[in-house]
C-alpha cells in the first residue's frame, strides 16, 4: 500500500497545506485506514469510519483513567512540558467519564438553549458594531477586526473576564494552540508552556476574587457549583475556563474567514447568498464543510479495534481526518461543489459522540451574526489580495483577511 506522504498528504508543505482536499480524496480511494510514519498514526479518512470512532468507547482522549504511562507503551511527557499537559489534561475535551460527564454536567448549564437564546442580542449587537467599524474605515483585515474580537468578546464576558485584562486572551490561546498541530517544535512547546503559565495564574488570581465577590458570570457559578457539593478541584476550573476560551472561539475565528475566502472564491454563491440572506443559516453549514476549521482530532486506543480487517492495537493513536471526512463523496454529492443550498450535511466539524462541542449553537449564532451584519452594511464587500494562509494543519486558518468596502 501506498505510503500517505506519496499520495499528497504530507502536513508541512505549504502547497498541501494551501489545499490538502485533493490528497484527501486519495486516500480514501486507497484504503479505510493508513499507517503515517512521520507522526505514528493511523489516518482515517472516510467519513462512515470517523463518525462511528467518535462514538467508539475503546478509543478516548486520554488513557490515563485506566493505564499508566508505561502500560500504556507510552513515554511520560518532557518534565518541561508540565505546566501545559497539567492545564491541558484537567479539561473535560481530554478527560474521560466519569470526570469528564461531572465536569461537562456542569459546563453544560452555561449553555443551555435558552441561555444561548439570551445572549443573541448581545452577540448581534456586538457584531454590527464591529462591521460598522470596519465600513467606516472603508475596509481592513476582517480576522482582527471582526471574525476574531467577537467571538473572544463573547466567551469572555460568559467567563466574566473584565474587558481591561482581555489583551492577551487571544496570543495565549494561540501559543496554547499551536501544541495540537502534529510534530510541534521545541520554541511552539515552550511558548505554550510560557503561555500556560501566565493563562493559569491570571485565572487563579481571577478565581479569587470572584469568591471574593460572586459575579453573573461563568466562573463564578462554577465556583458556587463546588461549595455546594459537586466536585470540581481548582486546576478544573482553570482548565475548563482556558479550555472554553480556546475553543469557545478559536473554530469561529477560522471559520469566519475561511468561509468568507471560499465565498469570494465562488462569486456565484456569494450573489446567491447576498441576494438572500435566508440562505445564512445553510451557508454556515456548508461553509464549516467545504473548508473544515480543525481538520484532524485524534484519539488513543484503549482496546484493539479492527478497521477494513487491519487490526489496529492498544496503545496506538488514531488521527480522524475531519476535513476529508466532510469532503467524501459516499456522503455529499459533489463535495468539491460550494452549494450554500445544500440540504443533506452531516458533516462533522463540531465532532460527535460525548466531545461533540458544546458551544456548536453558540458558535451558530456567532457566525450568523456576524454574517448577517457583512451582507447588511456592507454588500460590496470584496478581498484586496489573496491571504496568506496560516503554516498549520490541525487548525486550518488563515494570517488575516484584507477587505475594502465596494
Amino acid at each position: 500500500m501506498a505510503a500517505p506522504s506519496d499520495l499528497g498528504f504530507d502536513p508541512w508543505d505549504p502547497a498541501f497545506l494551501a489545499d490538502p482536499y485533493p490528497a484527501y480524496a486519495e486516500l480514501r480511494a486507497r484504503g479505510r485506514v493508513h499507517w503515517f510514519e512521520p507522526t505514528n498514526q493511523w489516518l482515517v479518512p472516510h467519513h462512515a469510519d470517523v463518525s462511528a470512532l467518535l462514538r467508539d468507547r475503546r478509543l478516548g482522549r486520554t488513557y490515563q483513567h485506566r493505564f499508566t504511562h508505561e502500560e500504556f507503551g507510552r513515554g511520560a511527557p518532557p518534565p518541561e512540558h508540565e505546566p501545559f499537559h497539567t492545564l491541558n489534561d484537567h479539561g473535560m475535551l481530554d478527560l474521560e467519564p466519569p470526570d469528564h460527564t461531572r465536569i461537562r454536567r456542569l459546563v453544560s448549564k452555561a449553555f443551555t438553549p435558552r441561555t444561548v437564546e439570551r445572549l443573541k442580542p448581545y452577540v448581534h449587537d456586538l457584531a454590527g458594531e464591529l462591521v460598522a467599524g470596519l465600513v467606516a474605515r472603508g475596509g481592513g483585515d476582517l480576522l482582527k477586526e471582526v471574525a476574531e474580537p467577537l467571538p473572544v468578546a463573547v466567551i469572555a464576558e460568559m467567563l466574566g473576564i473584565p474587558e481591561s485584562d482581555r489583551g492577551p486572551l487571544r496570543p495565549w490561546s494561540a501559543d496554547i494552540c499551536g501544541m495540537y498541530e502534529l510534530n510541534p517544535s521545541k520554541e511552539t512547546a515552550a511558548k505554550a508552556v510560557r503561555a500556560s503559565v501566565e493563562f493559569s495564574d491570571y485565572l487563579r488570581e481571577l478565581i479569587a476574587a470572584r469568591r471574593k465577590e460572586p459575579g453573573d458570570d461563568l466562573i463564578s457559578g462554577l465556583i458556587a457549583a463546588h461549595d455546594e457539593g459537586d466536585r470540581l478541584t481548582e486546576q478544573e476550573m482553570i482548565s475548563t475556563a482556558v479550555l472554553l476560551l480556546n475553543a469557545g472561539h478559536e473554530a469561529t475565528v477560522n471559520a469566519t474567514v475561511n468561509g468568507w475566502w471560499a465565498l469570494f472564491r465562488n462569486p456565484g454563491q456569494l450573489a446567491a447568498l447576498r441576494a438572500d440572506h435566508a440562505l445564512i443559516p445553510s451557508a454556515i453549514e456548508e461553509l464549516m464543510r467545504y473548508d473544515t476549521p480543525l481538520q484532524l482530532f485524534e484519539r488513543w486506543v484503549l482496546d484493539d479495534v479492527e478497521i477494513d480487517g487491519t487490526t489496529i492495537p492498544r496503545g496506538a493513536e488514531i488521527a480522524m481526518l475531519f476535513g476529508s471526512a466532510n469532503h467524501d463523496p459516499a456522503v455529499f454529492a459533489h463535495p468539491e461543489r460550494l452549494d450554500l443550498t445544500r440540504a443533506e450535511n452531516p458533516h462533522i466539524s463540531f465532532s460527535a459522540g460525548i466531545h461533540y462541542c458544546i458551544g456548536a449553537p453558540l458558535a451558530r449564532i456567532e457566525l450568523a451574526a456576524s454574517m448577517t451584519a457583512l451582507l447588511e452594511q456592507a454588500p460590496g464587500l470584496r478581498p484586496v489580495s489573496d491571504p496568506e494562509r496560516k503554516p498549520n494543519f490541525v487548525i486550518r486558518g488563515l494570517e488575516g483577511l484584507r477587505v475594502e468596502v465596494g
